[in-house]
């Protein structure tokens, strides 16, 4: 009796404890979300249901692929294909959502640069969505390796060989990450194992760190406000709705969430159905020969711009070759966006149409980049030279002078 009686004394007061003001207000902050933002703070929602989808997908594949340079381009092009059934629904499901992440990972970070989602406290949020772009490019380029096409194999080629620039270390490094003296079987290997298993784990852990990052502090909104999340909830909760400026997590952001995934899903489904080939090389469906070069060497799209970073240097330039400096050159357009929040010399959080310079460097940024990725698929022939040159020297610039534009800019606020 005595037993029973010391145990409830024990929940009772555990009760107590969760019923004080002050812990259930710190239970609550942790889930409301300011009112004032838009649609595009959806995206990081939309992700996870298109790497959800991408696993599932996946899954089906891997029990019919076989990963060897004999057997690969059959068992996808053949095997797959044509003999599973919906087969076709699954690989075009898989492509499509391969190129769709990215779409939405651009979206996704330029909101966060538009509206400095990268200060403040925020460093963490934005270092590991960084951290998880690296990471779905190196999935996306092992998997593109995987169906072993023509593409395929010479992509596989030109970006392994990218590698032996690093000084010292290059040649061996090369030899090691292949497998091989030449991309061959044990680089289909490595590159399938990295695929199915290595890589998703990685960025499984990576988008829980980067989605609990999100709570410290809490996320910003579009006008870069500084928000007392204890009062406007008490406000909420008082019944003062309109006056409040958040939300609750749950239902109510949760539910515009739903709504945007719910677009991005039918567009989805519509490119699945009736474009599935704008994911799909038709050179990559010519079987993987090494004896013949594409006459035009090219990565998917979402590896365009920094593609024609890294081959705009057509010339020597001080006595250093071209091709290392197209490779430096690469080399840093892969971390520069890593780099912004220690470049951002403005430490107010405000979006970029209040910050004058810094406005006229976010667009100029993101025309660039499409400039970039256009002429990356294109020829590197006669103008279309002269035009990468400009835009990757373009995009050097831009990162060269953002801590002095930025710095004036808060000279300027203050």
């Amino acid at each position: 009796m005595a037993e029973i009686t010391k145990a409830n004394g024990i929940g009772d007061w555990f009760d107590q404890r969760l019923a004080t003001k002050k812990l259930a207000k710190v239970m609550m902050t942790e889930y409301w979300i300011p009112k004032n933002i838009n649609f595009l703070w959806a995206m990081g929602v939309v992700l996870v249901v298109l790497f959800t989808v991408l696993i599932v997908t996946g899954i089906f594949l891997l029990m019919y692929y076989k990963p060897d340079v004999n057997l690969a381009f059959d068992s996808v092009n053949y095997t797959i294909m044509q003999e599973v059934e919906y087969g076709w629904l699954w690989r075009h499901m898989h492509g499509v959502a391969a190129s769709m992440i990215f779409l939405v990972i651009y979206i996704h970070m330029f909101t966060g640069l538009y509206y400095g989602s990268y200060k403040k406290g925020r460093e963490m949020i934005w270092l590991t969505g960084m951290a998880l772009f690296g990471m779905f490019s190196a999935e996306a380029f092992s998997g593109y390796m995987l169906p072993w096409g023509q593409m395929s194999y010479w992509a596989a080629q030109v970006i392994t060989n990218l590698f032996g620039g690093i000084p010292v270390i290059g040649d061996a490094l090369v030899v090691w990450i292949r497998g091989d003296f030449t991309v061959a079987d044990p680089t289909l290997t490595r590159f399938f194992m990295l695929h199915v298993f290595l890589l998703p784990l990685v960025i499984i852990m990576l988008i829980v760190v980067h989605f609990y990052s999100l709570r410290i502090p809490h996320v910003n909104n579009q006008e870069g406000e500084d928000l007392n999340f204890d009062k406007e909830s008490e406000k909420y909760l008082a019944g003062n709705k309109k006056e409040s400026k958040v939300v609750p997590f749950w239902p109510v952001f949760l539910s515009k969430d739903f709504f945007v995934v719910g677009i991005a899903m039918t567009v989805f489904f519509y490119l699945v159905f009736y474009h599935f080939n704008f994911a799909m090389d038709p050179i990559n469906f010519e079987p993987a020969n090494s004896m013949k070069t594409p006459a035009h060497i090219y990565p998917e799209w979402y590896f365009l711009w920094s593609y024609e970073v890294l081959r705009g240097f057509f010339f020597d330039i001080a006595g250093m070759a071209a091709m290392d400096i197209g490779l430096a050159a690469f080399g840093f357009a892969n971390i520069a966006f890593m780099l912004i929040p220690f470049l951002d010399r403005d430490s107010s959080v405000k979006p970029a149409h209040k910050r004058p310079l810094f406005k006229i460097w976010f667009w100029a940024l993101l025309i660039d980049m499409i400039v970039l990725t256009v002429y990356g698929k294109l020829p590197p022939l006669g103008i279309n030279t002269y035009i990468g040159f400009g835009a990757a020297i373009t995009f050097l610039i831009l990162f060269a002078v953002l801590p002095f534009i930025t710095k004036k800019d808060a000279g300027g606020a203050s």
